[in-house]
């Protein structure tokens, strides 16, 4: 009995030393893995207001409505653009010859959570989605984070304009429309809260890899759902019309810019049979403008799109088809059939992913529907001039024209092809950005080391 209770208490004491020296080690680990994490995190300095007219000469220059001048110069003075042309004053500018590079329209990221969200496996970074079903009210630009680690790698690729959106429930709230460049939310803000999102109760399932898509959503409660969408609607209306209430009701405030035309509605679905549904639905509640948002198997009710003049902002463009019917190259054609049957498309990165890194790619998006059916400047305008004129901001930016912003990017190659692309500058309002981030600096660092060895 006296040899168990010493060894009872040995076995003790070596286990509170092994629990101290883990919890201290973790410790050391956890502060070594900040440190170094912090030190690699920071987002460039952002740059200060244009402070004299710049040129940037002898350049191919892509408007972004079709049109190419070669040989071309840009004037820009204040953040707004002056003169285009191969005639173009140089008195008291700075002048960057480009040498035949390339000038594009910033691309632009629709319907993304970029700056809401930053490690998909880490809950406390995500701040995109509000507890409940009906959220009008919640805007995405109140959480919106500037010293995202993820928006440098976007700017490097030439998106410097995005639209941030909540997520989740019937109504997931308000987007707005943000610069990628700024010190505060207050000076990354372009447009705001001009648009509303809902997600639309699916008929059908996607499916997965030994699932077909297209099967029938068999949720019994569906029907009940769309119910209590109807009221919710209707009382939004009602509330509408009557001129609200005193006090006021902050949810169908939020919802009235749907009625008057000052938001657009951003309905996310996939399937053509649920479009039909989803648009009809918000006409017979007198909704001013509708866009949907996802729209991979959109192509069978393109016609009613086009009458109803719906635009889409499609996602996923890089994935199988839904059925096995269709062509293994339909999801790359979507793109030019549905231009051919007159239907305005923007793209945007896979919607459905919660986690915005992978959407500085979404300009390759655009350079493989230009190698199926669409031509390199339509493709272009795909997440330009395109994606302006569906988010409404198409009278400051989308095209490269005189009195619009100058907001723009300079690639040494065409800007939709990976293998030539390399974005060398970017301006947001006439500002010369930093186009540094943590990837070219590991990059840079382990290029250092190993050239030592």
């Amino acid at each position: 009995m006296i040899s168990i209770t010493i060894f009872t208490i040995i076995f003790s004491y070596v286990c509170k030393k092994i629990v101290y020296q883990m919890k201290k080690n973790t410790l050391v680990s956890l502060l070594t893995f900040i440190l170094v994490n912090f030190s690699y995190a920071q987002a460039p300095v952002p740059a200060s207001a244009q402070s004299k007219p710049i040129i940037l000469s002898n350049a191919t220059i892509h408007i972004g409505n079709g049109q190419v001048l070669n040989n071309a110069s840009i004037r820009f003075e204040n953040g707004i653009i002056k003169q285009i042309g191969t005639q173009v004053e140089k008195n008291g500018a700075e002048d960057i010859n480009l040498n035949g590079q390339h000038i594009y329209p910033s691309l632009i990221l629709p319907a993304t959570s970029l700056g809401l969200t930053e490690v998909g496996s880490l809950r406390p970074t995500h701040d995109y989605e509000e507890a409940g079903d009906f959220n009008p009210n919640v805007r995405a630009m109140a959480a919106y984070n500037v010293d995202s680690e993820i928006t440098p790698t976007l700017r490097s690729n030439g998106i410097l304009l995005a639209q941030i959106m909540p997520r989740g429930g019937m109504i997931a709230g308000t987007s707005s429309v943000v610069e990628l460049e700024g010190w505060s939310k207050e000076d990354a803000q372009h447009t705001i809260d001009n648009g509303l999102h809902i997600n639309w109760i699916p008929m059908f399932f996607r499916g997965g890899f030994f699932s077909p898509s297209g099967n029938v959503n068999k949720n019994e409660k569906r029907d009940e759902q769309i119910k209590v969408l109807q009221d919710f609607f209707v009382e939004a209306l009602s509330y509408f019309q009557k001129g609200g209430t005193t006090p006021k009701n902050l949810k169908m405030e939020a919802m009235k810019g749907i009625f008057d035309g000052s938001k657009t509605l951003y309905i996310h679905t996939s399937f053509g049979r649920e479009i039909i549904e989803s648009v009809q639905f918000a006409q017979k509640y007198q909704v001013k403008k509708i866009v949907i948002v996802g729209g991979e198997d959109c192509l069978p009710v393109a016609d009613f799109m086009r009458e109803n003049n719906i635009g889409v902002l499609l996602s996923r463009v890089h994935r199988l088809p839904y059925r096995p019917e269709q062509d293994v190259w339909e999801p790359y054609q979507m793109a030019a059939k549905l231009k051919s049957k007159g239907v305005l498309v923007g793209l945007t990165y896979d919607e459905n992913d919660n986690e915005p890194m992978g959407a500085r790619n979404l300009v390759f998006l655009a350079g493989t529907c230009a190698a199926h059916g669409l031509d390199k400047e339509s493709a272009l305008a795909t997440v330009t001039s395109n994606t302006a004129k569906i988010l409404g901001i198409d009278s400051k930016v989308g095209t490269l024209e005189v009195g619009k912003e100058a907001t723009l990017v300079v690639s040494e190659g065409d800007i939709l092809d990976m293998r030539t692309s390399k974005v060398v500058h970017g301006f947001v309002r006439g500002k010369k950005i930093d186009l540094n981030d943590k990837q070219k600096e590991l990059y840079q660092r382990y290029k250092q080391k190993y050239s030592q060895k």
